[in-house]
């Protein structure tokens, strides 16, 4: 089992704009439960009894959405970047945190149900430094991997490739030891790409990667992926491989005042949403706390306190 799990939770959430002037990207809701959760619910299945977030745009969002610091009866340890250190920077920041074990590092923004056990068994198995979560599809193809031996080759081509080798999507997951700490400059703001790039330059074999073509993957960074994702959990005998909250997914929220009002196609109404009679909505998200005194009637978007965001 891997005991630790840094979930990143600092973005600012730039294409998904408006929504994140409300919410860290993280932190949106999905059928009333905050996407990070779904993170949470995954990595806690897997055994993982440490939860580590990196925060930044808009915190104090997660001080309303979590103020005890508890998730699942497990304690979630906040580290607050002041000046935005992005992915590298984010992970050194939590070194003290992580101790000398290996952990995980997981998009808070991205909604999936990959079998993360195949990855971490594999990351054992290989004594890597780092080991990356791997798809054949669903975004743009920048990972080169030799699937012979399972090493990656090269990231986004700095190192420079084959024409015909092999690339894959990276999905936001990597196992990673705490070695890779000594790799990553302190307070300084980068990615963790370039850290990457080097080590298979410098140490070959260092970086692998595992391709998880199973289950359920989606990068909620433009609206219409995020309406994606309620159509899918609208569909009866959906498949979705990790536990959740029971009851969920909840359609219309029972503080939600909605008596005369129309709905049909994908629905999902926040707590204290109070809309007019006579309003006609299709394919809708409506946020928390928003309210219309008169009838409105719009379709394929989101509804929120500050208006209304299309696909």
């Amino acid at each position: 089992m891997i005991r630790t799990a840094f979930v990143m939770g600092a973005g600012l959430g730039t294409r998904l704009r408006p929504l994140t002037d409300l919410l860290p990207k993280p932190l949106i809701p999905v059928f009333q439960k905050p996407l990070i959760t779904f993170a949470f619910d995954h990595l806690l299945s897997l055994g993982v009894d440490r939860l580590i977030v990196n925060t930044h745009h808009l915190s104090e969002k997660y001080d309303e959405a979590f103020p005890d610091y508890r998730y699942g009866g497990h304690e979630i340890l906040f580290r607050h970047e002041r000046v935005l250190l992005e992915t590298g920077g984010g992970i050194k920041n939590i070194e003290q945190l992580v101790g000398g074990e290996t952990f995980i590092v997981h998009s808070g923004d991205i909604l999936t149900d990959l079998p993360l056990q195949a990855a971490i068994d594999a990351h054992r198995r290989s004594g890597r430094l780092s080991t990356l979560v791997l798809r054949s599809g669903g975004g743009p193809l920048q990972v080169a991997l030799d699937t012979t031996t399972g090493n990656v080759l090269d990231i986004g081509n700095r190192i420079g490739t084959e024409p015909d080798t092999q690339k894959f999507l990276y999905a936001s997951i990597a196992l990673l030891e705490p070695e890779i700490f000594a790799h990553i400059p302190e307070q300084e703001k980068i990615s963790i790409v370039p850290i990457w790039t080097d080590l298979i330059r410098d140490q070959p074999g260092s970086v692998g990667g595992v391709v998880l073509d199973q289950g359920n993957w989606w990068d909620l960074g433009e609206v219409n992926r995020y309406l994606d994702v309620h159509r899918f959990f609208s569909r009866p005998g959906y498949r979705f491989n990790i536990p959740v909250d029971k009851g969920w997914p909840q359609r219309i929220h029972p503080s939600a005042k909605v008596s005369g009002v129309t709905l049909t196609g994908t629905i999902s109404i926040d707590a204290d949403v109070e809309l007019a009679p006579g309003t006609e909505l299709t394919d809708i998200v409506i946020w928390p706390e928003t309210k219309f005194s008169s009838p409105i009637r719009c379709s394929n978007g989101i509804l929120t306190p500050i208006g209304f965001v299309t696909a």
